[in-house]
């Protein structure tokens, strides 16, 4: 099995072109599966459907959130169908099992004023706050994931006509950006990035101090700090900022199909949820302007 999981791995990989963190969630569902397999004794081409039902059981009873769950069934599945497609195996024991429900919780979001307060939080007094108010500007006015972020090169922003474009999830989009977050991102790569990069072939649009490519996780410590200077009592990480842009968007009058356009949503109802986030003003605007409201 394990050389099967490594073709299926590749096929996603250079086939599918997924992205890095999604290959790495479907290796550790299919590796997790594989392991439950073999201290049950059992080959993978000759699960059944019980068999799968008491892997999910098993998945409850560690304590995992209905979400992985659901998750963990989507990645098995998606292994047993393409070892169909390569006749690999006869059968695909997970066809008529049912993927627990996951409750779709409300985002996290921050007001107008909080996203205000943390904006104002990095000075240019220095390389560092100059690139941090750029970054913080430019994930607020495009909604983009961090993973996206921080795989931007310098070449996918277009300055002059103000926009960015985003290769993530293997399709891609071209954002607007403000204002207020071309300026800001303006002052670091006119005044900063080239002093940051040691080495003049980086190609990283946001590098941290010693020059390099920014990670994740510097990025969620570089949330975090101004979330502490701004006092702000809510949990902060890049994704509220992303739920935010497309909260206020959604409360500022732009149409849903544009929105799941720059977040990169391929199904429209995972765009819907911010509807609960409407403002009484857009509501009373409908009253008086629909004619069967």
């Amino acid at each position: 099995m394990e050389k099967q999981i490594k073709n299926f791995l590749e096929f996603l990989e250079f086939d599918k072109k997924l992205s890095n963190n999604t290959l790495q969630s479907y290796e550790r569902d299919i590796m997790q599966f594989h392991r439950y397999l073999e201290s049950k004794k059992l080959n993978y081409t000759k699960v059944t459907q019980d068999d799968i039902k008491e892997y999910l059981e098993y998945l409850g009873n560690e304590g995992k959130k209905t979400s992985s769950i659901s998750r963990g069934l989507a990645s098995i599945r998606s292994f047993y169908q393409y070892e169909l497609r390569t006749k690999k195996t006869k059968k695909d024991p997970t066809a008529d099992v049912q993927s627990p429900k996951v409750e779709k919780k409300a985002p996290s979001i921050l007001s107008s004023q909080e996203i205000e307060l943390l904006l104002d939080q990095p000075k240019n007094v220095d390389l560092k706050g100059i690139r941090d108010k750029a970054m913080l500007e430019f994930a607020y006015a495009t909604g983009m994931r961090v993973t996206e972020i921080i795989s931007l090169n310098v070449e996918d922003v277009n300055l002059d006509e103000a926009y960015v474009v985003c290769n993530g999830n293997s399709r891609q989009r071209t954002i607007p950006l403000g204002t207020l977050s071309l300026k800001a991102l303006k002052e670091y790569i006119q005044n900063a990035r080239d002093i940051l990069i040691k080495d003049s072939s980086e190609k990283a649009l946001f590098v941290n101090t010693n020059g390099r490519r920014l990670t994740r996780q510097g990025f969620w410590k570089i949330i975090k700090y101004y979330k502490e200077q701004a006092h702000i009592t809510k949990d902060i990480t890049p994704h509220v900022l992303r739920h935010s842009f497309a909260t206020h968007l959604l409360q500022n009058g732009a149409d849903l199909k544009s929105i799941q356009t720059m977040l990169g949503h391929s199904d429209i109802s995972s765009t819907q949820v911010y509807m609960q986030f409407q403002d009484d003003s857009i509501k009373n605007i409908y009253k008086k302007a629909h004619p069967r409201a």
